[in-house]
């Protein structure tokens, strides 16, 4: 508990307790504002509108395009203190360290949490303010909705977990970020168009997220390239995977420096 406090007090010393309520406001809020005051129905191709079941979660479901940010988060615990030599210092202070990613874990996991919670109250109130603004209906009801964004914060938290894992993989902070970036950006997304490769989209992290809301920008992209849309597992199995992620990032934090130099 020692070591899960100060990493929470290291946290707050850096700038990162700024940009995450920014972050969460500007991806959660702002992209439900924009796209609810657009209106799914001028996306190209056309989607349906927010009036519709279908398209009230559609909006809610581009929030898991901006998981980046919370990965990054993850990411920078670690990799920051590599880049500015402080981990030395921190494993001659606490030699087991084991402990000591296993407290950075808890730390931006509960970070991850309140980060998420503060993208889905965002994105509530983008969605319905928006929508009362244009005098249109939302779709669905508040407590689906609630239920909806409840999963995606949780998701959150999950993929701060990973961005922690894959910091102490890499180690190297612009690795991390090009890699992170790339694969939630560009690997995931392709995958998810291309025939064949398609059937393991709903099994990557980005599928199992898309499933919390049963709605996927990328399954409508898939309809447009292939004809066919990308199938999404149900909620609850999508939340089992991506679990599954979070718990295997989890053992490789906590593994990869057992053994390493720390140069």
């Amino acid at each position: 508990m020692n070591l899960v406090r100060a990493e929470l007090r290291r946290l707050l010393t850096t700038p990162l307790w700024k940009w995450g309520p920014a972050a969460a406001l500007l991806s959660g809020g702002g992209l439900t504002a924009l796209c609810v005051l657009i209106g799914p129905e001028h996306f190209d191709p056309p989607m349906p509108g927010v009036a519709t079941d279908a398209g009230a979660r559609l909006v809610l479901s581009m929030i898991g395009l901006t998981v980046l940010v919370p990965a990054l988060f993850g990411a920078l615990a670690v990799t920051s203190e590599y880049r500015h030599g402080t981990i030395a210092y921190t494993f001659l202070f606490a030699p087991r360290r084991h402990r000591v990613l296993a407290a950075k874990l808890a730390a931006y996991a509960l970070a991850g949490a309140v980060y998420g919670t503060l993208v889905a109250l965002a994105a509530a109130a983008g969605l319905y303010g928006t929508a009362a603004l244009k005098g249109t209906e939302v779709g669905i009801g508040a407590g689906t909705a609630a239920g909806l964004l409840a999963g995606l914060a949780a998701a959150m938290a999950a993929y701060t977990v990973i961005g922690v894992g894959v910091g102490a993989l890499l180690r190297n902070q612009t690795a991390t970020l090009l890699v992170l970036g790339a694969y939630l950006y560009m690997v995931e997304h392709t995958l998810a168009i291309i025939p064949g490769f398609s059937l393991a989209y709903p099994f990557l992290p980005g599928g199992a997220t898309a499933a919390l809301t049963e709605s996927s920008l990328m399954s409508a992209a898939a309809v447009e390239v292939t004809g066919t849309a990308t199938a999404l597992l149900p909620p609850l199995l999508g939340a089992a995977v991506l679990l599954a992620y979070a718990l295997a990032a989890a053992a490789a934090a906590v593994l990869a420096p057992m053994r390493r130099d720390v140069a």
